[in-house]
């Protein structure tokens, strides 16, 4: 069955490490958009680009794969629940089956391997700072019972 995955998550919580294996797992297009930011803006200076990045045209990506019968998993951390009940609707629009996987990761954990990938940064990622990562914590808009509820969710704490 075509399936959109939905990663949820901040950073340093493992999403694209589990992205990478539902792409090979399910034969899924994955898209990654931290993958593509680097190479086509320099770090802090995408401005409001990486919206149109995120959420249109990589949209448009997914959008046609699912319709073409492929699989698509989508490592963007979605940390609102009006980003999450966006891409979800635009799932079922097209009539496919759609999953949200949240990493659920204490902000100590997330911090440790942060602090590890920053001294060893691979291509195409970014630094992230102590006082970044504090600042996102609490921008993340946390899944809630009643939101859980009302969607195909697994809750993974890698």
């Amino acid at each position: 069955m075509v399936t959109f995955h939905l990663l949820v998550g901040l950073p340093g919580s493992g999403k694209t490490t589990l992205a990478r294996r539902l792409e090979e797992g399910h034969r899924a297009l994955r898209l990654t958009p931290d993958e593509w930011m680097l190479p086509l803006f320099s770090a802090g200076e995408s401005g409001d680009r990486r919206w149109v990045l995120e959420n249109e045209l990589l949209w448009g990506v997914a959008a046609r794969a699912l319709s073409l019968g492929v699989s698509v998993v989508l490592d963007y951390g979605l940390w609102s629940r009006a980003e999450r009940d966006e891409f979800r609707s635009r799932g079922e629009a097209l009539g496919v089956r759609v999953e949200l996987l949240w990493l659920d990761v204490p902000q100590p954990e997330l911090w440790r391997r942060l602090e590890a990938r920053n001294r060893d940064l691979p291509p195409h990622t970014f630094s992230i700072s102590r006082a970044e990562l504090e600042e996102w914590w609490t921008l993340f808009q946390r899944p809630g019972p009643d939101e859980l509820s009302q969607s195909e969710w697994r809750i993974l704490n890698p």
